[in-house]
């Protein structure tokens, strides 16, 4: 990502994708992804959606960052299921993103060539009918100040238009603030003019 790109592309919300081949069935899941934990979740779900399937291979991409993803062939060969999935995901350019894809398998085998193919036409199914978005790379920072303090904060969440996650307020107060990469720099210079306020980069969403 360049100093001034801070935007990337993904999908606004989760669509299907089916195709078949010799009568296997590929039935492609996409979702909007950020957050690695909920992986586990969502494959739970699929396998009690369809518990007479074969396999339910996935990848996803976060980051704008070409090299974060994981890819998963469940018991699939090497290299014929996650990765036909990511490379479409990459050609695509949409990221923030896990496609899973349901096989049920309709007996006669596919071959390596087969599987590739069968794997990245789901996923382009799914993605067909997707609407994708252009959304901007946001730095999250906790701050922490005095009660006092809190109207000189509120204003600048108005005036830079801030997003906040959580927000704890008591004597001490603290909030989790959403902020875009091209405004960090001009926000954490007007929070270092406040008195009695306090910051920490958390993560990059």
């Amino acid at each position: 990502m360049s100093l001034f790109e801070d935007t990337y592309f993904t999908i606004e919300k989760p669509t299907e994708g089916i195709f078949r081949d010799k009568g296997s069935k590929f039935i492609a899941y996409a979702f909007s992804f950020r957050d690695e934990s909920s992986l586990k979740n969502i494959i739970a779900d699929l396998k009690n959606q369809h518990p007479k399937a074969r396999h339910h291979c996935w990848a996803y991409r976060l980051t704008t960052d070409r090299g974060v993803y994981r890819i998963n062939d469940d018991g699939e060969p090497s290299g014929t299921a996650g990765r036909p999935i990511l490379n479409v995901l990459l050609s695509k350019d949409l990221t923030n993103i896990l496609v899973v894809v349901v096989r049920y398998f309709g007996g006669t085998l596919l071959g390596v060539p087969g599987l590739i193919n069968a794997y990245k036409n789901a996923t382009l199914e799914a993605l067909s009918v997707a609407d994708i978005v252009e959304k901007t790379v946001n730095d999250l920072y906790e701050i922490n100040f005095d009660y006092l303090q809190m109207n000189d904060v509120m204003r600048l969440v108005k005036e830079e238009n801030l997003t906040i996650l959580n927000q704890n307020f008591d004597n001490k107060c603290s909030m989790e603030l959403e902020i875009r990469k091209l405004q960090v720099n001009q926000v954490i210079r007007k929070l270092e003019n406040m008195d009695g306020v306090s910051y920490m980069y958390l993560n990059t969403l």
